[in-house]
């Protein structure tokens, strides 16, 4: 179905064609029409019904109410500290436009050898066909820099990227290292997965960027992405930990919040972000929203794929892995 907004100003029918329809976080009324070409023209959108007002910062929407930001602040504060230590960013464009093949950083080598070779299975899979007349539209939740949106521009898609992070290392404000090279940009919004900024069925393909683990509850992010995904579309999640039990994941929550309160001070737990995944809570996802999923597990490489064995031999604990999970949306 056809998405359309009435301008209040024209008396016009917009239409979700070159761009996309926005829609007020607060009380979800329709806002306007965002070109994908000169994303940023337009300063800001007032909503008629609330009085919010989005508008931008440096090149990025912010689609997050006061409330919801003063809610998130605490996890933004510590999680940015984390990745920053853990070496996250550059100040080079070299190592942005080189991901997730490389990293020139040299600091986190195997987890970019994971993005990398999901992303190629994705691209493989998954991801519809590119058509000159209508370029796919792909929503990328989680994006961080926004490595995936730039690649996918650069294979003709039309992305938009969404995260709770703006800083210029590891969030939404590093994305300008790729408009260097590409003369342009793709629309970046700071927004929350449970409350998207659009209105409904506009997106060919909505991406968990490595990030559907980060969400309170799994019910409330993935209604959303299916609300944003037109009928026959994919929502796809990715590069989030699975594991057998609830047992290991409560085990792998309780050393990773130990080894970061040592090393960092803090737990980095002030949201509940439930973290992982199990076939328990995949099967309970497929029955409270009538879905089907449809997995598949990239090829990371012989040492990847003997982790479990040997942790059981050694008496460790289950290591995560990683898949990727796929729904249609029905009519």
């Amino acid at each position: 179905m056809t998405q359309t907004l009435n301008d209040t100003k024209t008396g016009l029918s917009l239409t979700a064609e070159n761009g996309i329809l926005l829609q007020c976080p607060s009380c979800i009324s329709g806002l306007g029409f965002l070109p994908f070409s000169n994303a940023y023209d337009a300063h800001k959108y007032d909503c008629a019904q609330c009085y919010y007002t989005m508008h931008h910062e440096n090149g990025i929407w912010q689609a997050l109410t006061p409330e919801r930001l003063a809610y998130f602040s605490q996890f933004i504060e510590e999680y940015q500290n984390i990745r920053a230590a853990e070496g996250r960013g550059s100040l080079r464009s070299e190592f942005y436009l080189n991901l997730p093949y490389k990293d020139v950083s040299g600091k986190n080598v195997w987890q970019w050898k994971i993005r990398a070779n999901t992303y190629d299975c994705l691209r493989k899979n998954l991801l519809p066909r590119y058509n000159r007349k209508s370029p796919p539209k792909v929503l990328d939740l989680g994006s961080g820099n926004g490595w995936m949106s730039h690649r996918l521009g650069l294979e003709g898609y039309s992305s938009v990227a969404v995260d709770l992070l703006m800083n210029d290392e590891d969030g939404l404000g590093a994305a300008v290292h790729f408009e260097k090279q590409d003369g342009s940009l793709f629309p970046r919004f700071r927004a929350e997965m449970s409350r998207l900024p659009f209105m409904d069925e506009q997106f060919d393909v909505v991406i968990f960027n490595a990030s559907f683990h980060y969400a309170e509850n799994y019910q409330a992010v993935l209604r959303e992405a299916l609300r944003c995904v037109k009928e026959g579309g994919r929502v796809i999640i990715a590069d989030t930990p699975w594991y057998s039990t609830n047992k290991s994941g409560e085990q792998m929550l309780a050393e990773r919040q130990a080894a970061f309160k040592l090393r960092y001070g803090t737990a980095s737990n002030s949201i509940p972000s439930l973290e992982y995944l199990t076939d328990q809570r995949l099967d309970e996802l497929e029955k409270a929203l009538n879905i089907r999923w449809e997995k598949i597990s990239p090829n990371y490489g012989l040492q990847w794929a003997m982790r479990p064995l040997l942790a059981k031999l050694r008496g460790k604990r289950e290591p995560s892995r990683f898949r990727i999970y796929s729904t249609r949306k029905n009519a």
